[in-house]
């Protein structure tokens, strides 16, 4: 059976970025690896984009 399911990750940073928004952005560039089991075989992984501020906006 080939299903989505959605997994809540902790990260505590510590940055130079003047704003949060920012360092999230960053992160959100980053390659996270969940990991195949015996009775589970991953088929994808991705960080959902968030809509944070930026400096820019």
């Amino acid at each position: 059976m080939e299903d989505k399911i959605f997994l809540l990750v902790k990260v505590t940073i510590q940055t130079t970025h003047p704003s949060i928004h920012d360092a999230i952005t960053e992160l959100q560039t980053s390659t996270v690896e969940v990991v195949s089991t015996t009775n589970v075989e991953v088929l994808q992984t991705e960080i959902i984009p968030l809509n944070t501020k930026t400096s820019k906006n």
